[in-house]
């Protein structure tokens, strides 16, 4: 058998990156753009977070149908459908003047996304089962080292030479993540003769599993918890004093940290997890993100918010991972698809609402105190997980299978 699923990961590990690092680098400056290119002066916190969410609900509501054509055509499909779309997309930024088009163009972004839970689907499909946490905990730095270059190269190109010069290297990053996609990833012995499913068999289904929907429940909260932020960091290192000027620089460089703790420890997380049990890990790293959270209230200052948020990803670095991986342990394969679509639809139900319920609190409260809501329902996202004792549930189902 010439299939290799190490050289497999490899090639999504290169596709995930660069299309993680594609939707990172307008973060920094997303705010700034709509005030500065758009002309949104009024309410500015409230259409960062409608930004933000507009297309993440749209991709909630369309991923358990991709996930039903990726069990059915494969998951290849979906890289490709996803990655030349993606493209095309982020290039009609560059020509959007108008914020209500600019808008419209976020939800089609959010209606044709997928590559990133397909490429996920892929690894866990054609890995072998003693292999997937740690291959599920690699496919996580992903991610997270395009979250890192992606801010700083925005911030960077915002800096010196305009907001709209960035969304050109976003469509050429996920123009290579599909190239790649369909020259170097494989599908091994994929079978298209099933019969697809429709979405409501497949949420019927998960449902009779509890297991499943715990673990869905959890990345949402997590979700959530991460993304009530994400419109919010950049107006908070104004508050700070950082100079407009400077503002999506500095927010590259924040947002990149908790991307480098995430780098350094999700594999760590990952072979642990492996030994010990991702249950343990994602307690762990629900219970050191809640903390850190909460600690990021305290500081007043860059430098000290920078090295917190760095402290935090540590700790974060291990959860979503952690839930890939325990789903991995509960769901057949065949199921798997429509499993990480349905687990999709919730993490983006979940990104959606942060942001716009992050951008109504910065505009109520002090967007420190945010930091307080966020950390604690970690902390109840943690209790959830020693409560429900998510590992001897996953032991139990397991000898139940065999």
């Amino acid at each position: 058998m010439n299939f290799s699923w190490k050289r497999n990961l490899v090639v999504l590990w290169i596709g995930v990156f660069f299309c993680s690092m594609a939707y990172t680098i307008s973060i920094p400056f997303l705010s700034i753009f709509l005030t500065d290119d758009l002309g949104i002066t009024n309410n500015l916190e409230l259409w960062s977070g409608i930004s933000f969410g507009i297309t993440f609900l749209a991709s909630a509501l369309i991923s358990p149908f991709w996930g039903s054509l990726a069990d059915k055509y494969g998951r290849k499909p979906m890289l490709i459908r996803s990655g030349f779309s993606l493209a095309a997309l982020y290039l009609l930024n560059y020509f959007v003047h108008d914020p209500y088009i600019f808008l419209v163009v976020r939800v089609l972004q959010g209606l044709l996304a997928g590559f990133v839970p397909a490429a996920i689907a892929m690894v866990a499909t054609n890995t072998p089962e003693d292999k997937t946490g740690y291959a599920l905990s690699i496919m996580s730095t992903a991610g997270a080292t395009g979250s890192i270059l992606g801010p700083l190269i925005g911030g960077v190109v915002s800096y010196y030479s305009g907001n709209r010069n960035a969304f050109l290297f976003s469509a050429v990053m996920v123009l290579v993540s599909a190239l790649i996609a369909t020259f170097f990833a494989k599908e091994e012995n994929f079978d298209r003769s099933a019969p697809r499913s429709h979405v409501s068999d497949d949420i019927r289904e998960a449902r009779r599993n509890r297991i499943f929907i715990t673990l869905v429940m959890l990345a949402g909260i997590s979700t959530f918890s991460v993304m009530t932020l994400e419109p919010l960091i950049p107006i908070y290192l104004l508050d700070m004093g950082i100079s407009k000027s400077s503002a999506s620089l500095s927010s590259g460089i924040v947002f990149s940290a908790v991307g480098i703790a995430t780098v350094i420890m999700a594999p760590q997380w990952g072979r642990i997890g492996s030994r010990k049990g991702f249950g343990r890990v994602l307690f762990i790293g629900l219970i050191g993100g809640g903390i850190g959270n909460i600690l990021q209230f305290f500081v007043s200052g860059y430098v000290e918010f920078a090295v917190l948020r760095f402290a935090y990803g540590l700790f974060y670095a291990g959860v979503l991972p952690s839930v890939n991986a325990m789903i991995v342990q509960v769901i057949e394969p065949n199921f798997r698809g429509r499993a990480f679509g349905l687990n999709q639809a919730a993490t983006q139900l979940a990104t959606m609402a942060g942001p716009i319920i992050g951008g109504l609190l910065g505009g109520l409260i002090p967007i420190r105190w945010v930091f307080i809501l966020n950390g604690g329902l970690l902390l109840v996202a943690a209790l959830l997980v020693k409560s429900r004792k998510l590992d001897a549930q996953i032991v139990a189902a397991r000898t139940v299978e065999q």
